[in-house]
């Protein structure tokens, strides 16, 4: 840049201090101990003469006792390099600090999957093949020492007992439901089988009995099992086979044959007429007056144009009304057919709900999109003894606590989780509770069972717990697995 005049050089000064002052940060910064330490030289490792031993002295007088010699030999100016080395300054190096390092990508460690403890008791129900419902109970002690149990079997409402085994007392319970329970003593590794028989019901009834081992006083469940009868398959009954004039493919077979005789009678008829009416014609010949004899026939007389009948309008116009009149009322009535039969009290089982809701009863296996769900027994307390548990709030002042034995079942191939607030009793009404956490974890001997994830393929027995208001007990139980799970309704007796 050429500076021809005063202010040309001072800009041109200006300008090149400023290039100065940004290029300063850009350049490296040393520390100011590692530039002024020199670096020292890198030495490679050489073997080094080992030094000699001084000999013993051995004892003389002090005025004869030579000066003690030096355990190290000082270093010679004739020494070579590779005895001498040369003085190190101990410098401390000066890094620069390292940032800290990214977080794994990989996601934190999830909580342990809660696997159930192997249960000293265990239940197995099955029926038996019977014209009456009749169950076959096995209570087995896996354990090393004699256990008290209580049994209980819940059954069918409405159903009556004609037989019990082993010293049970048959009790009814709410509602119009019955409740067959035993005490029993059970040793060590031993089996106790019990047994029930019910009067005969009404033909094509399922029945199912769930049956559970409590403690001794009847307080947690060991384990649980269910069983549904049914009746055996009546012989069906033997059925005579039609004549066959009656069958329908003989008959449409015979018609069709008539029809296509009818058709072959009327196409020779119209045939033979034609050849007559040909005939006539020609006998009929003209006479000697045009001349020519009557080996030529002649020509028939034109015949007069007919004009071809066709239905009338008023025809017309009322077969078209009838026809959209049948369309219009064929369709409303299947669109109101449709729209009645859409079932508004029913769970949405598409979109954005996983899985298909599923409904049933007391005792019966009900899978959802994670978990299987068994609801075993349900029982309330008298109404206003619902009291405070520990660490939970006040309960209502006519308040009672209902108790549900619930089976749940992993049965997916990883483990689940499943939340306390998803789990729902219904009231009349429409109104509903969830699970009172406090009152669970005491029923569980201080257990969170929604603390861990369920591990794939396990299984549990457990209680919970529902804090409700008012003399009604709860009419249905809504269990599942997740926020989006289409999930599973017990009706409850």
């Amino acid at each position: 840049m050429p500076a021809s005049t005063r202010h040309h050089r001072a800009l041109a000064v200006f300008v090149h201090c400023l290039g100065i002052l940004a290029a300063v940060p850009a350049l490296p910064a040393a520390a100011p101990e590692a530039a002024a330490a020199p670096r020292p030289p890198a030495v490679t490792p050489q073997p080094t003469a080992v030094a000699p031993r001084a000999p013993a002295a051995t004892p003389q007088s002090s005025t004869n006792a030579p000066e003690p010699a030096d355990a190290t030999p000082r270093p010679t100016a004739t020494a070579g390099a590779a005895v001498t080395r040369p003085p190190v300054a101990m410098v401390a190096r000066v890094t620069e600090p390292t940032p800290p390092s990214a977080p794994p990508a990989m996601a934190p460690p999830s909580r342990a999957p809660a696997s159930a403890p192997p249960q000293p008791v265990t239940v197995a129900v099955a029926t038996e093949s019977s014209a009456a419902p009749r169950y076959r109970i096995q209570v087995r002690n896996v354990s090393n020492s004699t256990l008290d149990t209580t049994v209980r079997q819940e059954l069918p409402p409405g159903s009556t007992t004609t037989a019990i085994s082993g010293g049970g007392r048959s009790t009814p319970t709410s509602g119009s439901a019955t409740e067959v329970t035993w005490r029993l003593r059970l040793p060590a590794h031993s089996t106790t089988t019990l047994g029930t028989a019910l009067a005969a019901t009404a033909p094509g009834q399922p029945l199912t009995a769930p049956t559970c081992a409590f403690t001794g006083d009847g307080s947690r469940p060991y384990d649980c099992a269910t069983a549904t009868w049914q009746a055996a398959a009546t012989p069906a009954a033997e059925v005579t086979e039609a004549p066959t004039w009656r069958r329908y493919p003989v008959f449409l077979a015979g018609l069709a044959v008539l029809l296509l005789i009818g058709a072959a009678v009327f196409w020779v008829w119209r045939r033979r007429r034609g050849r007559r009416v040909t005939a006539a014609a020609l006998a009929t010949g003209g006479g000697a007056e045009d001349g020519r004899g009557t080996i030529y026939p002649r020509p028939a007389a034109p015949s007069p144009l007919r004009r071809r009948r066709t239905p009338p309008v008023w025809m017309l116009v009322g077969a078209a009304v009838v026809v959209l009149a049948g369309v219009v009322g064929t369709a409303g009535w299947t669109a109101t057919r449709q729209v009645a039969a859409i079932d508004t009290q029913k769970q949405p089982t598409s979109g954005a709900w996983a899985g298909t809701g599923v409904t049933g009863s007391l005792g019966v296996p009900l899978r959802e999109s994670a978990f299987e769900f068994t609801v075993y027994r349900m029982i309330c307390g008298a109404p206003g003894t619902a009291g405070k548990a520990d660490g939970g709030g006040p309960a209502p002042a006519n308040g009672r606590r209902c108790e549900a034995t619930v089976g749940v079942r992993n049965v997916t191939g990883d483990h689940q989780l499943w939340h306390s607030e998803l789990q729902r009793a219904y009231l009349p009404g429409g109104r509903w509770v969830s699970t009172d956490e406090s009152a669970t974890r005491t029923a569980n001997l201080g257990r969170d069972v929604f603390a861990d994830p369920m591990a794939a393929g396990t299984r549990m027995v457990l209680p919970l717990v529902f804090t409700v208001d008012g003399r009604d007990p709860p009419q249905q139980l809504e269990l599942r697995s997740g926020v989006f799970s289409a999930g599973v309704r017990v009706h409850m007796p």
